[in-house]
């Protein structure tokens, strides 16, 4: 058997309707953990609000923010995975039927960078990823829409032959910059080393890491939790308005490379939103996030 045009097109589409409604459990935990360790009565009375919300959004169905963002997707493909159609049209044809039918409409955040004409379909839309993995029958899929709280304040500096101080200054840096205003409490993903473009691959996909869960490298996961101490002394606290819960964690992730060191950071949202399935040759669907 094999992995058809038609099961990806409906999965797709259905991973994109999700992370819109509901955030993932871990998210849900971290907030209520920081709910109860916040010591600024403003900035846990917020936190409790953001729990409240996505409570009451995922029990509705309704959508727990108004930007939807653009879909943005990671697939991973095992090298025993058999297609049937063109997959990639598959991911464009679900994204075409949902604007269609989704309800509540979603707005029209497909932005053209030439022109700011707003549709909702454009040149490279959706946003997808590719990376090839072992020997497993199955693609495995994840959405994790972009939007301005995600996307805006992501930054990339390339330094040459740093330090571990001066790698973790830089990051503090870009933090500082983006302050309270990607609507905090953020997952905070790093990439460090590669080219350009593998840092910022490496970035974000250290955002979608499982809360928890450090790097297995001590050496890393030390600067990690160095970094989400730093991060939560700076008092930006929940949607910039004071407190100890600016970042859930700080997620490293790094490759060999060259002299220089691309360094890249970028943020998730307070909603961290993302959703996952896998689709096996056998038509399978698993739905893991």
């Amino acid at each position: 058997m094999a992995i058809t045009y038609d099961l990806v097109r409906e999965v797709t589409a259905n991973l994109y309707d999700w992370s819109l409604r509901q955030i993932p459990e871990s998210s849900k935990a971290e907030l209520r953990r920081a709910v109860e360790t916040e010591t600024v009565p403003q900035a846990r009375q917020t936190l409790a609000f953001m729990l409240e919300s996505a409570e009451t959004a995922e029990r509705t169905g309704r959508f727990l923010c108004s930007d939807a963002g653009v879909p943005s997707y990671t697939v991973k493909i095992g090298s025993a995975a058999r297609f049937e159609g063109d997959i990639r049209q598959a991911i464009v044809d679900g994204f075409d039927h949902l604007v269609q039918t989704i309800e509540p409409p979603i707005l029209r955040f497909v932005t053209n960078p030439l022109t700011n004409e707003r549709s909702y379909r454009g040149k490279d839309m959706p946003l997808v990823s590719y990376e090839l993995i072992g020997e497993v029958d199955y693609l495995d899929i994840t959405c994790a829409p972009k939007a301005l709280g995600g996307g805006r304040w992501a930054a990339i500096e390339i330094l040459v032959s740093p330090s571990i101080e001066d790698i973790e200054r830089c990051i503090m840096e870009i933090v500082l910059r983006a302050g309270g205003q990607h609507c905090p409490p953020v997952v905070i993903g790093v990439g460090i080393g590669g080219t350009f473009d593998h840092a910022a691959k490496l970035s974000k996909d250290a955002t979608l890491r499982p809360f928890g869960e450090r790097n297995p490298e001590p050496l890393v996961a030390a600067m990690e939790e160095r970094l989400t101490r730093a991060v939560n002394m700076t008092g930006f606290g929940p949607m910039g308005v004071g407190g100890s819960t600016t970042t859930f964690g700080v997620h490293i992730e790094y490759a060999a490379g060259h002299g220089f060191t691309p360094i890249a950071v970028s943020f998730n949202c307070w909603i961290n939103r993302r959703t996952r399935a896998r689709i096996y040759n056998s038509g399978r669907v698993e739905r893991i996030e």
